[in-house]
Protein backbone atom coordinates (compact mmCIF):
# COMPACT_ATOMS: atom_id res chain seq x y z
CA UNK A 1 0.00 0.00 0.00
CA UNK A 2 1.34 3.48 -0.81
CA UNK A 3 1.02 6.24 1.71
CA UNK A 4 0.36 9.88 0.50
CA UNK A 5 0.97 13.13 2.50
CA UNK A 6 0.20 15.45 -0.28
CA UNK A 7 -2.10 16.18 -2.64
CA UNK A 8 0.45 16.57 -5.68
CA UNK A 9 1.86 13.19 -5.32
CA UNK A 10 -1.17 11.61 -4.45
CA UNK A 11 -2.46 13.61 -7.92
CA UNK A 12 0.54 12.19 -9.75
CA UNK A 13 -0.07 8.44 -9.12
CA UNK A 14 -3.81 8.48 -9.28
CA UNK A 15 -3.57 10.40 -12.99
CA UNK A 16 -1.18 7.49 -13.91
CA UNK A 17 -3.65 4.76 -12.46
CA UNK A 18 -6.32 6.54 -14.50
CA UNK A 19 -4.32 6.78 -17.95
CA UNK A 20 -4.06 2.74 -17.59
CA UNK A 21 -7.80 2.76 -17.59
CA UNK A 22 -8.23 1.77 -13.74
CA UNK A 23 -11.61 2.43 -11.54
CA UNK A 24 -10.83 4.30 -8.82
CA UNK A 25 -12.78 3.75 -5.40
CA UNK A 26 -12.88 6.05 -2.40
CA UNK A 27 -13.40 5.36 1.30
CA UNK A 28 -12.88 9.12 3.15
CA UNK A 29 -12.30 8.15 7.30
CA UNK A 30 -11.32 9.98 10.19
CA UNK A 31 -8.70 7.07 11.35
CA UNK A 32 -9.39 4.92 14.46
CA UNK A 33 -10.68 2.13 11.92
CA UNK A 34 -12.67 -0.71 13.24
CA UNK A 35 -14.26 -3.86 11.25
CA UNK A 36 -16.88 -1.55 9.40
CA UNK A 37 -14.22 0.69 8.08
CA UNK A 38 -12.86 -2.42 6.63
CA UNK A 39 -16.08 -3.60 5.23
CA UNK A 40 -16.07 -0.33 3.08
CA UNK A 41 -13.09 -0.58 1.70
CA UNK A 42 -13.67 -4.37 -0.11
CA UNK A 43 -16.77 -3.03 -0.69
CA UNK A 44 -14.77 -0.72 -2.87
CA UNK A 45 -12.55 -3.09 -3.63
CA UNK A 46 -15.38 -5.50 -4.99
CA UNK A 47 -16.71 -2.58 -7.55
CA UNK A 48 -13.00 -0.91 -8.48
CA UNK A 49 -9.71 -1.98 -9.48
CA UNK A 50 -7.61 0.48 -7.13
CA UNK A 51 -8.75 1.85 -4.01
CA UNK A 52 -7.77 5.41 -2.14
CA UNK A 53 -8.61 5.30 1.88
CA UNK A 54 -8.14 8.72 3.77
CA UNK A 55 -7.83 9.64 7.45
CA UNK A 56 -8.28 13.21 8.42
CA UNK A 57 -9.31 14.11 11.73
CA UNK A 58 -11.15 17.20 10.36
CA UNK A 59 -11.39 19.93 12.98
CA UNK A 60 -14.12 21.90 11.15
CA UNK A 61 -16.66 19.15 11.84
CA UNK A 62 -16.11 19.11 15.79
CA UNK A 63 -18.70 21.38 17.42
CA UNK A 64 -17.07 23.81 20.36
CA UNK A 65 -17.10 21.45 23.07
CA UNK A 66 -16.53 18.19 21.12
CA UNK A 67 -13.35 15.95 21.46
CA UNK A 68 -11.56 17.34 18.51
CA UNK A 69 -8.52 16.86 20.35
CA UNK A 70 -9.25 13.58 22.28
CA UNK A 71 -10.61 11.86 18.86
CA UNK A 72 -8.15 8.25 19.28
CA UNK A 73 -5.27 8.88 16.29
CA UNK A 74 -3.95 5.81 15.69
CA UNK A 75 -2.42 6.16 12.34
CA UNK A 76 0.07 3.27 12.44
CA UNK A 77 -2.32 0.57 13.48
CA UNK A 78 -4.72 1.81 10.72
CA UNK A 79 -2.04 1.48 8.18
CA UNK A 80 -1.63 -1.58 9.11
CA UNK A 81 -5.37 -3.09 8.68
CA UNK A 82 -6.11 -1.01 5.58
CA UNK A 83 -2.62 -2.83 4.14
CA UNK A 84 -4.20 -6.24 5.38
CA UNK A 85 -7.34 -5.84 3.30
CA UNK A 86 -5.33 -4.73 0.43
CA UNK A 87 -5.98 -1.14 0.32
CA UNK A 88 -3.96 0.14 -2.64
CA UNK A 89 -3.47 4.01 -1.23
CA UNK A 90 -3.74 5.71 1.99
CA UNK A 91 -3.76 9.89 2.23
CA UNK A 92 -3.45 10.92 5.23
CA UNK A 93 -2.41 14.76 4.71
CA UNK A 94 -1.62 17.13 7.46
CA UNK A 95 -4.17 20.06 8.49
CA UNK A 96 -2.20 22.85 6.34
CA UNK A 97 -2.21 20.51 3.47
CA UNK A 98 -6.03 20.61 3.51
CA UNK A 99 -6.90 23.87 4.53
CA UNK A 100 -4.01 26.25 3.59
CA UNK A 101 -5.45 29.54 3.86
CA UNK A 102 -6.67 28.13 7.53
CA UNK A 103 -10.25 26.90 8.48
CA UNK A 104 -11.59 30.48 9.50
CA UNK A 105 -11.18 31.80 5.46
CA UNK A 106 -11.67 28.20 3.98
CA UNK A 107 -14.69 28.21 1.34
CA UNK A 108 -17.83 26.17 2.52
CA UNK A 109 -20.45 23.90 1.03
CA UNK A 110 -23.56 23.68 3.08
CA UNK A 111 -26.71 21.46 2.53
CA UNK A 112 -29.23 23.69 3.73
CA UNK A 113 -32.32 21.61 3.94
CA UNK A 114 -30.62 19.08 5.91
CA UNK A 115 -27.68 19.80 7.69
CA UNK A 116 -29.71 21.72 11.04
CA UNK A 117 -31.88 18.65 12.10
CA UNK A 118 -31.47 15.44 13.73
CA UNK A 119 -28.19 15.17 14.52
CA UNK A 120 -27.46 18.77 12.94
CA UNK A 121 -29.45 20.28 15.73
CA UNK A 122 -27.73 18.74 18.68
CA UNK A 123 -23.90 19.68 16.80
CA UNK A 124 -24.19 22.94 14.94
CA UNK A 125 -21.88 23.55 12.29
CA UNK A 126 -21.24 19.73 12.15
CA UNK A 127 -22.21 18.70 8.44
CA UNK A 128 -20.68 21.80 7.10
CA UNK A 129 -17.80 20.28 7.89
CA UNK A 130 -18.34 16.92 6.12
CA UNK A 131 -19.78 18.57 3.04
CA UNK A 132 -17.03 20.91 2.96
CA UNK A 133 -14.07 18.12 3.79
CA UNK A 134 -15.85 15.65 1.81
CA UNK A 135 -16.33 17.98 -1.15
CA UNK A 136 -12.66 18.89 -0.94
CA UNK A 137 -11.49 15.17 -1.00
CA UNK A 138 -13.80 14.30 -3.81
CA UNK A 139 -11.90 17.09 -5.85
CA UNK A 140 -8.53 15.25 -4.69
CA UNK A 141 -8.58 11.84 -5.34
CA UNK A 142 -11.65 12.58 -8.03
CA UNK A 143 -12.82 8.97 -7.78
CA UNK A 144 -15.66 7.13 -10.06
CA UNK A 145 -17.14 5.23 -6.13
CA UNK A 146 -17.14 6.48 -2.94
CA UNK A 147 -18.21 3.97 -0.37
CA UNK A 148 -19.60 5.38 3.23
CA UNK A 149 -21.55 3.52 6.26
CA UNK A 150 -25.10 3.21 6.76
CA UNK A 151 -24.61 3.76 10.41
CA UNK A 152 -24.22 7.44 9.85
CA UNK A 153 -27.03 7.83 7.92
CA UNK A 154 -27.73 11.23 8.10
CA UNK A 155 -24.06 12.16 6.69
CA UNK A 156 -25.18 9.74 3.76
CA UNK A 157 -28.40 11.32 2.84
CA UNK A 158 -26.58 14.99 2.98
CA UNK A 159 -23.41 13.62 0.95
CA UNK A 160 -25.96 12.35 -1.41
CA UNK A 161 -28.18 15.85 -1.73
CA UNK A 162 -24.65 17.42 -2.29
CA UNK A 163 -23.99 15.37 -5.00
CA UNK A 164 -26.82 15.25 -7.16
CA UNK A 165 -26.69 19.20 -6.52
CA UNK A 166 -23.23 19.93 -7.10
CA UNK A 167 -23.78 17.09 -10.35
CA UNK A 168 -20.68 14.98 -9.02
CA UNK A 169 -19.60 12.85 -11.25
CA UNK A 170 -19.97 9.97 -8.22
CA UNK A 171 -21.32 7.02 -7.68
CA UNK A 172 -22.21 6.60 -4.19
CA UNK A 173 -22.15 3.40 -2.52
CA UNK A 174 -23.42 2.28 1.36
CA UNK A 175 -22.00 -0.15 3.41
CA UNK A 176 -23.83 -1.94 5.41
CA UNK A 177 -24.27 -1.50 9.70
CA UNK A 178 -21.74 -3.81 11.10
CA UNK A 179 -22.70 -4.85 14.23
CA UNK A 180 -21.26 -5.99 17.94
CA UNK A 181 -22.62 -9.20 19.15
CA UNK A 182 -25.54 -7.20 21.08
CA UNK A 183 -26.48 -5.56 18.35
CA UNK A 184 -24.49 -1.95 19.14
CA UNK A 185 -23.61 -0.69 15.80
CA UNK A 186 -20.03 -0.37 15.64
CA UNK A 187 -18.48 3.18 16.33
CA UNK A 188 -15.10 4.63 17.10
CA UNK A 189 -17.13 6.15 20.01
CA UNK A 190 -18.15 2.62 21.69
CA UNK A 191 -14.58 2.62 23.18
CA UNK A 192 -15.71 5.91 25.47
CA UNK A 193 -18.70 4.12 26.95
CA UNK A 194 -18.12 2.79 30.65
CA UNK A 195 -18.17 -0.91 31.38
CA UNK A 196 -20.91 -0.79 33.62
CA UNK A 197 -23.13 0.96 30.85
CA UNK A 198 -22.09 -1.35 27.92
CA UNK A 199 -24.73 -3.98 28.91
CA UNK A 200 -27.48 -1.67 28.34
CA UNK A 201 -26.23 0.67 25.65
CA UNK A 202 -28.24 -1.32 22.58
CA UNK A 203 -31.79 -0.37 24.08
CA UNK A 204 -31.02 2.72 20.97
CA UNK A 205 -31.07 -0.02 18.82
CA UNK A 206 -33.82 -1.94 20.51
CA UNK A 207 -36.08 1.23 20.80
CA UNK A 208 -36.05 1.69 16.53
CA UNK A 209 -36.05 -1.86 15.65
CA UNK A 210 -39.70 -1.60 18.21
CA UNK A 211 -41.23 1.27 16.15
CA UNK A 212 -39.87 -0.61 12.31
CA UNK A 213 -42.33 -3.34 14.07
CA UNK A 214 -44.69 -1.23 15.03
CA UNK A 215 -45.03 0.54 11.16
CA UNK A 216 -45.12 -2.72 9.85
CA UNK A 217 -48.14 -3.89 11.29
CA UNK A 218 -49.84 -0.83 10.34
CA UNK A 219 -49.27 1.65 13.14
CA UNK A 220 -49.01 5.20 11.87
CA UNK A 221 -48.57 7.07 14.74
CA UNK A 222 -45.39 8.24 14.73
CA UNK A 223 -44.72 11.18 17.24
CA UNK A 224 -46.53 8.39 19.54
CA UNK A 225 -43.83 6.24 18.63
CA UNK A 226 -40.99 8.16 18.50
CA UNK A 227 -42.10 9.43 22.35
CA UNK A 228 -42.41 6.02 23.53
CA UNK A 229 -38.77 5.10 22.57
CA UNK A 230 -37.56 7.97 24.03
CA UNK A 231 -38.83 6.52 27.04
CA UNK A 232 -37.58 3.81 26.90
CA UNK A 233 -33.95 4.89 26.39
CA UNK A 234 -34.67 7.11 29.65
CA UNK A 235 -35.75 4.18 31.63
CA UNK A 236 -32.65 2.37 30.21
CA UNK A 237 -30.77 5.11 32.50
CA UNK A 238 -29.78 7.04 29.44
CA UNK A 239 -30.39 10.45 27.86
CA UNK A 240 -32.07 10.43 24.63
CA UNK A 241 -31.15 13.39 21.98
CA UNK A 242 -33.89 12.52 19.22
CA UNK A 243 -35.95 9.71 17.98
CA UNK A 244 -37.44 10.46 14.45
CA UNK A 245 -39.16 8.79 11.55
CA UNK A 246 -38.53 10.40 8.90
CA UNK A 247 -38.70 10.12 4.83
CA UNK A 248 -35.80 8.37 3.24
CA UNK A 249 -34.25 10.80 0.75
CA UNK A 250 -35.33 14.14 2.40
CA UNK A 251 -34.79 13.60 6.15
CA UNK A 252 -38.43 15.41 6.42
CA UNK A 253 -40.77 14.11 9.44
CA UNK A 254 -42.46 10.94 7.70
CA UNK A 255 -46.25 11.64 6.36
CA UNK A 256 -48.64 9.14 6.60
CA UNK A 257 -48.37 7.88 3.03
CA UNK A 258 -44.22 7.38 2.51
CA UNK A 259 -43.19 4.24 1.52
CA UNK A 260 -39.83 4.45 2.26
CA UNK A 261 -38.50 5.47 5.73
CA UNK A 262 -35.65 6.08 8.05
CA UNK A 263 -35.77 5.83 11.60
CA UNK A 264 -33.63 8.08 13.06
CA UNK A 265 -31.77 7.95 17.13
CA UNK A 266 -29.21 8.89 18.53
CA UNK A 267 -29.24 8.95 22.42
CA UNK A 268 -25.95 10.06 25.26
CA UNK A 269 -24.26 7.48 27.99
CA UNK A 270 -22.50 9.39 30.75
CA UNK A 271 -18.96 9.47 27.90
CA UNK A 272 -20.57 8.94 24.77
CA UNK A 273 -23.18 10.35 22.18
CA UNK A 274 -24.54 6.90 20.22
CA UNK A 275 -26.42 6.71 16.69
CA UNK A 276 -28.43 4.08 14.81
CA UNK A 277 -31.16 3.79 12.42
CA UNK A 278 -33.60 1.64 10.79
CA UNK A 279 -34.84 1.51 7.23
CA UNK A 280 -38.08 0.60 6.52
CA UNK A 281 -40.33 0.18 2.83
CA UNK A 282 -43.95 0.23 3.98
CA UNK A 283 -46.88 -0.54 2.44
CA UNK A 284 -49.02 1.83 0.21
CA UNK A 285 -52.00 2.50 2.13
CA UNK A 286 -55.30 1.95 0.06
CA UNK A 287 -57.18 4.75 -0.89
Amino acid sequence: MQVFHHIQSLRNALSEARASGKRIGFVPTMGNLHQAHLELVKLAQSRCDLVVASIFVNRLQFGLNEDWDKYPRTLAADTKKLSAVGCSMLFCPGEQEIYPNGMDQQTRVIVPSMANVLCGASRPGHFEGVTTVVSKLFNIVQPQVAVFGLKDYQQLAIIRRMVEDLCVPIELLEGPIIREADGLAMSSRNSFIFAEERPLANILQGSLAGIATQLQAGNREFAQLEQTAKAQILAAGFRPDYVSICESKSLNPAASDDQYVSILGAMYTRSARLIDNIAVVLDKPNH
